[in-house]
């Protein structure tokens, strides 16, 4: 029997039962936000940064502020090097963050002035620095981090809708263009599919604003898009994407001016789209969100309770929406929601129509509470030397046997989705690592297991940290020796 896994049995969590979903209210934010962007850092606050507020002057904020889910409050932290909205935020493995595009400037309702410009946020100092320029300027674009550490970077428009794509390097602080896309797209969806390539759907096209373009595919291996299948619902769009445990993904669809209870699931295998059950309400600007035990979160504007807006849960078993407990703030749209360490969600800011932004918060509580995965440590206190081992061996990769780049090795921990083929992002030393298998640990119920093979470019050391990032939350972080 391996020892490190029986001392990280000790450190195993197990989900609590609570009521009915629910929302309660929490702090406020420091200012009235609409089209911000919400990242969980992995010291487990929230990055609340840019938008813009429907007071007078319209003004667009460079301002940022920190989420703490311990005190439930909103603190200001260091302000962006530029005002923003529409732009995108996206947590790199070295755990900073990238901002990327936007507009920053916003009369009358107008939107204004897209931009080129990126920056990076540190959370060890609260600070913003600039990093490379895009290649071209964006808004409503979409940007999604890779399984090898770049940022795609999707679409957008600098006067009309982008057909461009682009990487992010983060080692070299640079972007690239990559392929191009088959339709032109500005406030479209991307997913990462459990392969690693990335779903590419709706938005509105240059072509046609009233009729949504073919999906389509990328593939990080190529640097390609390929045309993929067409909604089942003419004249729709998705409000919000969401990849499900089963690898498919769900879309639940708006029409271009009007709200709807349409959704509808893609099939990657296939490439196709099907319908599924609508929704107990006709929807717009909705938000969706996977939540740990499988099933899928969607809030937002509500056509039959407004202002208020309400709340429900897709089950992808039954194939069936469940109503749950409407907000408690009135918002309809432009808001942010983010899952939490715990398993609640934080829903953040946005507007009530009409010309209404707002600054309140609150949080949503599943029926479920299933906390972020936890990597197992031999202290059992889920730091300092983890529960990993050379591949197929009883060894520790400790300083007395440390692991080399390349090598196949062995994680232990709780939190993973029972059944789920969405593979867990694992970073070892900075670097995103190849996931070989994740799953169950053979022989031991309720332990998890994922094996990965030590990345290129990690500095050698004794205490090289490793996470992981899973349905969009972090593990702890724990060490490894790596030679």
């Amino acid at each position: 029997m391996r020892t490190p896994i029986v001392l990280a049995l000790l450190f195993t969590s197990a989900a609590t039962a609570q009521s009915v979903g629910k929302f309660t209210p929490t702090g406020n934010l420091t200012r009235q936000r609409l089209f911000h962007t919400a990242t969980l850092l992995t010291n487990g606050r929230v990055l609340i940064a840019g938008g813009f507020a429907i007071l007078a002057g319209w003004p667009a904020w460079a301002s940022a502020e920190l989420y703490d889910p311990s005190t439930g409050t909103f603190t200001a932290t260091g302000d962006m090097t530029a005002a923003r909205y529409f732009h995108t935020a996206t947590v790199l493995p070295d755990g900073k963050v990238l901002i990327a595009g936007g507009n920053n400037s916003i009369a009358g309702g107008s939107f204004l002035i897209p931009l080129v410009s990126a920056e990076l946020y540190d959370p060890a100092t609260g600070a913003f620095t600039p990093t490379g320029e895009m290649t071209t300027a964006r808004s409503g674009h979409t940007a999604t981090l890779l399984n090898n550490g770049k940022v795609l970077i999707t679409g957008g428009a600098p006067n009309k809708p982008s057909a461009t794509a682009e990487l992010y390097d983060p080692a070299a602080g640079t972007f690239t263009a990559t392929g191009r896309m088959a339709a032109a797209r500005w406030g479209l969806k991307a997913t990462l599919l459990a392969s690693g390539k990335v779903l590419i759907d709706g938005g509105r096209s240059e072509d046609d604003f009233d009729d949504r373009p073919n999906a389509e595919v990328y593939d990080p291996d190529t640097g390609a898009f390929t045309v993929s299948g067409k909604s089942a619902y003419a004249g729709t769009f998705p409000a919000a994407s969401t990849l499900l445990t089963n690898g498919k993904v769900l879309d639940v669809l708006t029409y271009s001016c009007d709200p709807s209870d349409l959704a509808e699931v893609y099939e990657p295998s296939a490439g196709t789209f099907t319908a599924t059950a609508k929704m107990n309400k006709a929807r717009g600007y909705s938000t969706g969100l996977l939540l740990p035990d499988g099933k899928v979160w969607v809030a937002g504007r509500d056509g039959s309770s407004w202002p208020n807006g309400s709340a429900e849960i897709y089950d992808p078993v039954t194939g069936r929406f469940i109503r749950t407990d409407d907000l408690v703030m009135n918002r309809e749209e432009g808001h942010t929601a983010t899952l939490l360490p715990d398993g609640t969600v934080l829903l953040g800011g946005g507007w009530i129509c009409c010309g209404y932004s707002v600054d309140t918060a609150e949080i949503y509580r599943p029926a479920v509470l299933a906390p972020a995965p936890a990597l197992f440590s031999v202290s059992g206190d889920g730091r300092g030397q983890g529960a990993i081992l050379h591949a197929n061996t009883d060894r520790l990769a400790s300083s007395g046997s440390p692991a080399a780049v390349g090598e196949a090795l062995e994680i232990y921990l709780s939190g993973l989705t029972n059944g789920s083929v969405i593979p867990p992002q694992v970073i070892v030393g900075g670097r995103m690592a190849e996931v070989l298998w994740f799953g169950s640990a053979p022989g031991y119920p309720g332990l998890n297991q994922v094996n990965i093979r030590v990345p290129k470019g990690v500095v050698a050391g004794l205490a090289v940290p490793v996470r992981l990032l899973y349905l969009s939350r972090p593990s702890n972080e724990v060490t490894i020796a790596v030679r």
